[in-house]
């Protein structure tokens, strides 16, 4: 590893199975700030060869080492000890985030004092969680029931929040005593990488994790490798589509958190000033590119104007510019395709007959904007569900609002979507906010702007994904049940 620190921007080789391995090729990728498209790092790619070995360390970790057969006492002790390290390098994790994806330094650094947490749910989770229990067989015996490691995980992210969607994954496989090859976006691959060392330090056994950023390709060699047992990914619909189908055909177990169409129901009695501002986090936070993102907003007809009005001013409020600036709340989208994307959209709105009241196509202006993928946060009226601004997933700094007659009518319409992964109503009667928060069908819901917390599953319905995150049911989604008679 060609680095002096434990958080590097520069990786000559692979961490694999607990050891830093020369790549079977050079291939190699810059990664580029998209701010101002200035070279924040590299690393090698892992090809298929690096996969095989990855995959045969964390077999044999498995098959024949140490790590299955520890308590679970044990793996919470050395998680604890790498969450103490974890949390040592907060700041300089949050400001590499920022380098590689442009996410805002305020976000990044909010999310990466979180992580803390995450991993302290996991652990309370894992404590309490029924590894082993006995209950009377009606033949007059025992029955032991037990929770077991599901096996070798290939864990695969994508690079809108990397090291909240990397340790989301490696810390309940590895308290279910599971050993895990885990694959980074390569462009956001650094954060990820540094996770090896660290956990390194802890004292996590050869061959438990390794590291592998790759391109598309070799990324689906590593989800149909017959040497992984589970495949826990976080990323496009699309995507996870690919691998439930590889997955299906091998019988492997797999977890899928994918995309979101979400919609923030606005009724009569809401606090419209309160809603907008909160409404600028759920739906711009991250630069737009978060999956929970409340894109869709539904706003009853006797109050359309005053919503829209009162969104307006406050998406064509929100500071754009320099992600590593404090006061900036969006920082540039990811890299060009998104850009590209975004735009796209943009475009496809107006020729659907939709109003941009603020924001549009194009960057910006002013130079600080040139070098940058920078969109202008927009907002859409004039809008219905049936619009595919409205039904698509954009992924970036874009919000529809589209009127309801009635409350049903909002219900009907939040419902009508491919989606399921999030959602909110706002109103000032938290009673009737329950009352529809259950009619919608999404895995998260939020009343007022409430937040779930780490303790909570997360997951959505529908094409939002399979399975759930966080908590006892967040672990439990890395072991497998067996029952055994005596």
């Amino acid at each position: 590893m060609e680095t002096t620190t434990v958080i590097g921007r520069k990786y000559d080789q692979l961490f694999i199975g607990g050891e830093w391995i020369n790549p079977s090729t050079d291939h190699k990728v810059d990664i580029v700030s998209p701010h101002d498209q200035s070279i924040t790092g590299y690393t090698v790619l892992a090809e298929q060869a690096d996969i095989d070995l990855a995959v045969a360390a964390a077999r044999k970790a498995f098959d024949q080492g140490p790590w299955p057969k520890t308590t679970p006492e044990e793996r919470q002790a050395l998680i604890t000890k790498f969450n103490e390290i974890h949390s040592t390098h907060t700041a300089e994790l949050a400001a590499l985030t920022t380098a590689e994806n442009g996410s805002p330094i305020w976000f990044t650094g909010m999310l990466q004092q979180a992580l803390a947490e995450q991993t302290n749910a996991y652990l309370r989770a894992a404590k309490a969680f029924e590894w082993e229990s006995t209950q009377p067989a009606a033949s007059g015996g025992t029955n032991v029931i037990r929770r077991e490691p599901v096996g070798v995980v290939a864990a695969i992210i994508p690079w809108n929040a990397p090291q909240q969607s990397a340790l989301v994954k490696i810390i309940p496989a590895l308290l279910a005593g599971c050993t895990v090859v885990f694959k980074p976006t390569p462009e956001t691959s650094l954060d990820g990488i540094a996770l090896g060392e660290l956990f390194k330090q802890a004292g996590l056994p050869d061959g438990v994790l390794s590291i592998v950023p790759a391109g598309r390709e070799v990324s689906e060699y590593l989800v149909s490798h017959a040497g992984v047992d589970k495949i826990a990914f976080t990323g496009s619909t699309r995507a996870g589509q690919q691998i439930a189908s590889i997955a299906g055909k091998q019988m492997k177990r797999y977890s899928l958190e994918l995309g979101g169409k979400s919609a923030a129901i606005i009724l009569e009695d809401a606090d419209i000033a309160m809603t907008a501002g909160m409404l600028k986090y759920y739906s711009f936070g991250n630069n737009g590119q978060a999956c929970v993102g409340q894109t869709r907003i539904l706003a009853p007809k006797s109050r359309y104007a005053e919503i829209s009005e009162a969104l307006t001013a406050m998406v064509a409020s929100i500071p754009v510019g320099d992600p590593n600036n404090m006061e900036t709340f969006q920082g540039p989208i990811f890299n060009k395709a998104q850009y590209d994307r975004v735009n796209s959209y943009l475009e496809l709105g107006v020729q659907e007959g939709a109003t941009i009241t603020t924001g549009g196509l194009g960057k910006p202006e002013g130079a600080q904007y040139e070098k940058g993928w920078y969109i202008k946060p927009t907002v859409f009226t004039n809008a219905n569900n049936e619009m595919r601004i409205a039904r698509e997933e954009i992924f970036g700094p874009v919000i529809v609002i589209i009127p309801y007659e009635t409350e049903a009518d909002a219900i009907r319409i939040a419902n009508d979507s491919p989606y399921g992964l999030a959602g909110s109503v706002w109103t000032s009667n938290k009673e009737k906010g329950l009352e529809i928060a259950k009619q919608i069908r999404t895995g998260t819901f939020s009343i007022n702007g409430a937040a779930t917390d780490f303790n909570s599953p997360f997951g959505g319905y529908k094409q939002s994904g399979v399975g759930r995150e966080f908590g006892g049911a967040g672990l439990a989604a890395f072991t497998e049940t067996k029952a055994i008679a005596m």
